[in-house]
């Protein structure tokens, strides 16, 4: 993948608040994933969260999103509920799932053209160029359910790139990714952060290249 010029401009984030989490627990079929658990996403922070198959990572990260209420405890984001302030929270948060979660009758432009619907600053020319950086020129007009699994991912992450949202929740963002796209997104991740946004992020892909790492470990409960 390639590096636009687009992409060493900082981004503008809006707002950044803290994502918190306070005495979360969840179980599942009469097995507790987590229990009592606290953490913070804050200011510049990349947190991974680690453990076996089962453990808990992709329900946790629903959670933090807000997609997933059967819980106990609570979700902050700005010191506030995220039921309080859900729709101000989801502009500034970008959930990508382990699932690209791309409408497949639908072009790689089409695509980011609907998703940034509720970002009216994002220009025409934004999408293109992203894009483009996700080495998808020349795919943009092709209908994604012609598109390979690792180019399907790459319209998905494309949103990264055109969404001025300091939060980014990633489950498994690697998945079908090429040794270049590996690359590229591990640069992203670092660039965010640098930039003074927050990742919280699954992948069993190691990331200790990233100075700003920090790991919590789920699956202690059995």
């Amino acid at each position: 993948m390639t590096r636009s010029a687009s992409v060493d401009e900082p981004l503008k984030f809006t707002t950044h608040c803290d994502l918190s989490a306070h005495d979360v627990s969840c179980e599942r079929d009469d097995r507790i994933l987590f229990e009592d658990l606290s953490l913070a996403v804050k200011k510049g922070d990349l947190i991974q969260l680690v453990g076996p198959n089962g453990a808990g990572k992709t329900t946790l990260l629903r959670l933090m999103a807000g997609l997933n209420q059967d819980f106990d405890g609570e979700v902050r984001w700005c010191n506030e509920n995220i039921n309080s302030c859900f729709q101000d929270y989801a502009r500034q948060r970008l959930y990508i799932g382990h699932l690209s979660a791309i409408k497949k009758v639908l072009t790689p432009l089409e695509n980011l053209r609907w998703f940034v619907s509720s970002w009216p600053e994002v220009k025409e020319e934004d999408l293109w160029q992203a894009l483009e950086e996700v080495t998808l020129a020349g795919y943009e007009d092709v209908p994604c359910q012609q598109l390979s699994a690792g180019q399907q991912r790459r319209v998905a992450l494309a949103r990264l790139l055109v969404t001025p949202t300091p939060l980014w929740i990633l489950d498994e963002p690697f998945t079908a990714l090429d040794k270049a796209g590996v690359d590229w997104l591990e640069g992203q991740l670092a660039l965010h952060v640098e930039r003074g946004g927050s990742v919280l992020i699954t992948s069993h892909h190691a990331l200790s290249d990233i100075p700003a790492l920090r790991q919590i470990e789920l699956g202690m409960h059995k």
